[in-house]
């Protein structure tokens, strides 16, 4: 099956899946059935058999999923099995806050580089990375090897950013800037509007309290 016919739903759902293997595994739990996967997360067994087909045949016969073999599957599915040079632009709040967060490492994402246009923060040293003026991407994604980036601009310059990325060949993009990037079919994009997914929560606090079932 070609990766454009997977569902999102799905490759979301495998991250979770993931997320939830790997808590059991240090609590040495050595399997898990489709119904406790899909009990624990709120989805039926069905879902968590039919999301996990789409990648091929993983469960056992009496036993169900050897927990340890499903967190290797599915890291090399979603591609964490190896370690990626990821760069970010922007140095502002945001840029900072995703410095100094130790998690992307650990799920194999390696920040190697950080950029940003105003040039009073050119020189300025976070643990190990040094921010750089934009113009030195190219460059970076070159001698590093780079792939992915992270966009933490203001949405007024999160488009030029992007096609600079673009040009350098970058061809994954996490956009956290509250705007919709244009870029080519084979440079794929995963935003991330904060304000948004408080809409979302809202929303649905508020469908509650219309429905009289949130006080």
């Amino acid at each position: 099956m070609r990766h454009d016919e997977i569902p999102n739903s799905a490759v979301h759902r495998l991250s979770i899946y993931l997320r939830h293997l790997e808590a059991i595994h240090v609590l040495q739990q050595r399997t898990i059935s489709s119904k406790q996967l899909g009990q624990a997360l709120s989805y039926s067994d069905a879902q968590v058999r039919k999301d996990l087909a789409y990648f091929g045949q993983f469960g056992h016969p009496g036993v169900g999923y050897r927990v340890e073999d499903m967190i290797r599957e599915l890291r090399s599915i979603l591609g964490t099995d190896k370690t990626w040079n990821v760069l970010l632009v922007g140095a502002g709040n945001l840029g900072r806050a995703l410095m100094t967060y130790r998690g992307f490492l650990r799920k194999g994402f390696r920040l190697a580089a950080v950029f940003d246009a105003d040039t009073a923060k050119h020189g300025r040293g976070f643990g190990e990375l040094e921010i750089q003026p934009v113009s030195a991407i190219a460059h970076a994604v070159e001698t590093l090897q780079i792939r992915m980036a992270m966009i933490a601009v203001p949405p007024e310059s999160a488009q030029q950013v992007a096609d600079m990325l673009v040009a350098a060949k970058v061809r994954g993009i996490l956009n956290f800037a509250a705007v919709s990037l244009v870029v080519p079919p084979e440079t794929y994009v995963q935003s991330v509007d904060l304000a948004m997914q408080l809409e979302q929560l809202s929303f649905r606090m508020n469908l509650g309290q219309i429905a009289g079932t949130t006080p």
